[in-house]
């Protein structure tokens, strides 16, 4: 197989899916890859990012040596606040989740099915994570759930598979998948490729996939 291609590095994937975020919209990060996309919200765009421990407006991450601890996202990393931002409690903040009232979320992954179905909480190895957490309530709540991840695991297996074998957190939520090689759109006809690294062909990405994947 033809490797003379590249892959995106995490801040090039990450500026990725900040380009596609609209204009105004209520955004939650996810623990993992989706926190940097703070970091490169265009200049000049309204993105009101909220963390479900009880944040809404959230900047990028502090400058090395100005972090403060009292002030921290949903995976305990210190964070910023933006003019206008607000702290409230918990509850508060779940109920902004499961009220619709985000217009995307953006997630990390271990699996997408083929029909947007998402697994990223636990692979059942000793030591995971007891519980699905808030997860389930951002893939179902939001109006929109984009997934960020490496296409392939580390042992070179693809994670958008035709159906999950870990435990899931919701049922046919994903819209978008951005990795490291491609991004892909779930649709009712299969999974799109929206785009792709140079140089890695469509024939290859299937490949990798292993399934078949409509062109754009």
């Amino acid at each position: 197989m033809n490797m003379a291609y590249t892959k995106r590095s995490k801040d090039a994937l990450a500026r990725l899916v900040a380009q596609d975020i609209p204009d105004g919209a209520y955004v939650n990060l996810g623990i993992g890859q989706p926190t940097l996309v703070a970091n490169h919200i265009p200049a000049g765009r309204e993105v009101i990012l909220q963390s479900e421990n009880g944040i809404l407006g959230m900047g990028p991450a502090p400058a090395a040596g100005s972090e403060d601890y009292d002030l921290i996202n949903a995976g305990k990393q210190p964070v910023t606040l933006l003019a206008g931002g607000a702290f409230f409690h918990h509850a508060d903040s779940f109920a902004m989740m499961r009220g619709g009232h985000l217009d995307i979320c953006v997630l990390g992954a271990f699996q997408v099915s083929a029909t947007g179905d998402l697994a990223n909480w636990s692979t059942g190895e000793p030591g995971a994570i007891p519980a699905v957490g808030g997860a389930m309530d951002l893939a179902i709540g939001a109006k929109q759930t984009w997934v960020m991840m490496d296409l392939l695991t580390k042992q070179g297996v693809s994670k958008i598979v035709q159906q999950c074998s870990y435990p899931l957190t919701g049922l046919a939520c994903v819209k978008r998948i951005y990795t490291d090689l491609a991004t892909f759109a779930i649709t009712p006809g299969g999974v799109r490729v929206v785009d792709a690294v140079d140089g890695l062909s469509h024939a290859e990405l299937e490949q990798l996939v292993g399934l078949p994947l409509l062109k754009d």
